[in-house]
């Protein structure tokens, strides 16, 4: 009798012939979730062991961010033996409700769930005097899941993770990242996708402060552990900001500020190979975000841009940030670029030829270069 950490899978059953594939992923990010975590990692049909650890509620809080796993449950490992079954629930101690849910994904085992349901849960009555069985709402409920490897695993607490698809080395996009609310829920739910994203942030120093800056790093930190982030850029917009507010309709400002964020998130894609960019916007929720603002970004983008919060309000959105713990160092009051220089009547409705002929007023592929040129590249690996 051993004591292990059940991990279980659910999408991933849906992929058919790719079932495989990642099955593979999804280990390998379970061990490097727990590189640093004394444990072994093992894998039988359709679930994985986590076996000889250390530090289980450590570990179980690290197996929770890993996209992949549908479920965790802390158990003990017995053969598939019905007297060693049998003999193991004779010892549960129980004075509540209770039934027993038997899984026999080990079509060989002799007694059918059902039956053995029923023979379990008279060892415990005969056991626990003050125990009833309760089948639709029991207080406690005893799992036994009868697996194919010949062990059976048996426990009580199921901890949900957030399920989805694992990362994918394969798969990486570049996360547009404000010091904001909604972009760091944005990579989140991309990531839960699959989708292993680095980090872009634009800042405005000194219009903008060191603490500002110092708080998306904080938050690049935080939300790395579920995108896999291994590099953050940080380009300075000032100078640029400056040429749209001097030489540009004020109305503009924020238009033509988005656009230029794309296209330097286009230079970053093409550079070092990201598929797509990710952005936090939501339709409607600021000027930025109508229909005719985003169709204006959009024209200059030369990869996909990926808005998975676009039909989210700001409450869903919160709830979110607030359980991936990110929502305290959001709302942290440093403000970004997007407020510099910010119009008291930004254009809602921004036409595209419109945009074009303000940014000719300025010196916009040379301002861009500059920009990429005194770009600062931080290893989130290193960085403390």
């Amino acid at each position: 009798m051993n004591n292990v950490i059940l991990i279980r899978f659910n999408e991933i059953h849906l992929k058919g012939g790719n079932k495989k594939y990642f099955i593979k992923l999804l280990h390998n990010n379970i061990k490097t979730a727990l590189k640093n975590n004394i444990c072994k990692i093992e894998s039988i049909q359709n679930r994985f062991i986590v076996r000889d650890y250390e530090n289980e509620d450590e570990i179980i809080s690290k197996l929770k961010c890993v996209f992949g796993i549908h479920s965790i449950s802390k158990a003990v490992e017995i053969k598939n033996d019905i007297k060693q079954i049998c003999d193991y629930i004779s010892t549960i101690k129980i004075d509540t409700t209770f039934k027993c849910d038997v899984n026999r994904a080990d079509k060989s085992f002799s007694i059918k769930s059902n039956e053995f349901e029923a023979d379990l849960g008279e060892i415990i009555l005969k056991n626990n005097s003050r125990a009833k069985v309760d089948i639709h709402n029991p207080k406690t409920t005893i799992h036994i899941d009868i697996r194919e490897n010949g062990y059976t695993f048996i426990f009580y607490d199921i901890i949900y993770a957030y399920s989805g698809l694992p990362l994918d080395e394969k798969r990486n996009g570049l996360l547009l990242l404000s010091g904001g609310i909604d972009s760091p829920v944005a990579g989140f739910a991309m990531a839960k996708r699959g989708l292993r994203q680095d980090v872009l942030h634009f800042d405005s120093f000194p219009y903008t402060s060191p603490q500002a800056k110092e708080k998306v790093i904080t938050l690049a930190k935080k939300i790395r552990k579920f995108i896999g982030a291994k590099y953050m850029y940080i380009c300075s917009m000032t100078k640029l900001q400056e040429e749209f507010h001097v030489n540009c309709k004020t109305e503009y400002a924020i238009n033509l500020l988005r656009r230029s964020m794309i296209r330097i998130a286009n230079i970053l894609c093409e550079k070092f190979k990201y598929k797509t960019i990710i952005t936090g916007e939501s339709l409607g929720q600021v000027a930025s975000q109508t229909i005719e603002s985003l169709t204006s970004t959009n024209a200059v983008a030369k990869f996909p841009v990926l808005r998975p919060l676009i039909s989210f309000n700001k409450e869903e959105i919160i709830k979110i940030a607030k359980d991936i713990e990110t929502y305290d160092t959001s709302i942290l009051p440093y403000e970004d670029c997007c407020t510099v220089f910010l119009p008291r009547n930004p254009v809602i409705k921004p036409k595209i030829e419109e945009a074009e002929k303000e940014e000719k007023k300025v010196d916009l592929e040379n301002l861009i270069k500059l920009i990429i040129l005194n770009m600062e590249v931080f290893d989130l690996d290193n960085k403390s």
